[in-house]
């Protein structure tokens, strides 16, 4: 009984629709008998009676409809709705199934290192249907007890399952963990958990799917290929660079630009379940990442940029931030477009997110020292015809550096996912119904996050819980205290005992 009266507080919105029904039921029942009661009728009655019935019916008719909807609601925010979500609606009759978040809109996520980390971390609060496509290339050894062990470089993959886990700080402890037993050293638990994988199932693309389902992380994370590929660049003076982490480091030393990224061998194969993702998603965000170690790579490798031009996904590019050194010095906007156009062709996206680039000048200059900058937004330079540029503040200061901010990032591609279900005329829908109640609570918390980021010089505070006493401590406080003290000065007089007998004996 108790659980049936919860329907009608204030906090579940029900009561309205409820009394809309009533309504609608008592003038329905009200035409009808007009109906019965008259021996003669006119046309001006029968009019009136039809007004009163169609009415009542359509009364009936939008309460039911938006009970519907409210129940969906209420299911999204009832019994820990989502990850890293702590409101709870305790309506005890509803059966709250984690399953909802399968009806969540399939997005693809394309590119590598934090940026892509940040999306993903925001992404998961509405949707379990991620899949994260990460670049691979540049082949490692590691040593471990005087064998060489081939393993994939599995940095991105290692980061990206981190991203996406619900235990986001002890998944970064567990999965890069380095051993200090003699005989692991200089292995990491990441590193050697994945091998022992790929012997286990002889498959790296089977392995690193396992890998995520044991760990039981939202979403799945795929390498764009598996075979041996390197990342090779063209400078502006003609020199050919090869691999990922050379690259930068040459055109620095060099002062020379890079004019074109290609990979070595160039027609290496997209792994298992790449293709499929790409054409199965509704949304295809690529970036933020490095833009030419990391995002143009992946765009690179056969039939990738194919499929995304092909499928029917809504596709996002999210800008950097900053510039990075060695590869976007003093790029804007419309030149890392322009880059990514010249690699793999015109009209790959649909929407651009960029920054507002309000950000505290201090943090800047840090960055300016380094050689980086803030990435303009030149739309004077942009193409009308390229991809609709979206300036929104998604940028916050965390442990002193300039970053994507997850939740800002993923309120942004989660909106334009809902216009187009709107648009197409999905409103009814549920998974627009789940969407929409999810992102309107987020939008809710990222105002009261920006309000305090306002007023903390645009970096997030982090909160210091103060240590919980129990009423036995601070009753006791003094008397505990004297114990101690009793117990250290008796421990010190056996300890003087113990040497003076010592010192006996010999």
């Amino acid at each position: 009984m108790k659980s049936f009266f919860e329907w009608f507080k204030s906090s579940t919105k029900v009561k309205r629709w409820i009394f809309l029904i009533v309504l609608g039921i008592i003038l329905t029942c009200y035409g009808f008998t007009k109906v019965l009661v008259r021996d003669k009728m006119e046309f001006s009655d029968l009019w009136s009676i039809i007004g009163t019935f169609v009415i009542g019916f359509l009364f009936i008719i939008i309460g039911i409809v938006f009970i519907q909807k409210r129940n969906l609601e209420i299911l999204v925010e009832a019994n820990d709705t989502m990850p890293g979500k702590n409101k709870k609606v305790n309506i005890k009759s509803l059966i709250f199934n984690r399953k909802v978040y399968d009806q969540g809109p399939k997005i693809v996520v394309i590119g590598g290192g934090t940026g892509i980390a940040s999306v993903v971390e925001g992404l998961k609060k509405y949707t379990s249907n991620l899949t994260v496509i990460v670049p691979m290339a540049d082949n490692k050894i590691i040593t471990h007890a005087k064998e060489n062990l081939e393993l994939l470089p599995l940095g991105e993959i290692k980061s990206a399952i981190v991203s996406m886990s619900d235990k986001k700080e002890l998944m970064e402890k567990l999965m890069y963990w380095d051993f200090k037993h003699s005989g692991l050293e200089g292995v990491n638990f990441g590193d050697l958990y994945m091998f022992a994988m790929n012997e286990i199932f002889e498959n790296p693309s089977e392995a690193i799917q396992k890998c995520t389902e044991i760990l039981n992380i939202t979403g799945k994370v795929i390498p764009v290929t598996l075979d041996e590929t390197t990342i090779c660049a063209d400078l502006s003076n003609k020199t050919v660079v090869e691999g990922k982490d050379n690259i930068p480091e040459e055109t620095l030393a060099k002062f020379e630009k890079i004019d074109r990224i290609f990979l070595s061998p160039p027609n290496c194969k997209p792994a298992t379940g790449v293709l499929e993702a790409i054409s199965e998603a509704e949304a295809i965000v690529i970036g933020p990442g490095n833009l030419y170690t990391s995002i143009i790579p992946i765009l690179l490798v056969k039939n990738v940029v194919k499929a995304i031009k092909e499928s029917k996904a809504m596709k996002i590019y999210v800008s950097n931030l900053m510039t990075k050194p060695g590869e976007t010095d003093t790029y804007t906007l419309s030149e890392h477009l322009n880059a990514i156009k010249e690699h793999v062709g015109s009209n790959l996206f649909d929407y651009c997110l960029a920054d507002t680039g309000e950000i505290v000048p201090e943090y800047i200059r840090k960055y300016n020292k380094d050689g980086a900058d803030v990435v303009e937004v030149d739309n004077s330079k942009l193409n009308s015809k390229g991809p609709k540029i979206i300036q929104k503040n998604m940028s916050y200061i965390i442990n002193g550096k300039i970053r994507h901010n997850p939740d800002a990032m993923a309120i942004n591609i989660i909106n334009l996912i809902c216009n187009e279900l709107v648009f197409k005329d999905k409103k009814s829908e549920t998974e627009y119904i789940l969407l929409n109640s999810v992102l309107k609570e987020q939008k809710k918390q990222e105002k009261r996050r920006q309000k305090l980021m306002k007023k903390n010089g645009g970096k997030l505070p982090v909160k210091n819980k103060p240590k919980m006493k129990s009423k036995f401590s601070t009753k006791y406080k003094e008397r505990i205290e004297y114990i101690q003290d009793e117990v250290a000065k008796k421990n010190e007089v056996k300890k003087g005992k113990i040497k003076k007998s010592k010192k006996v004996k010999k």
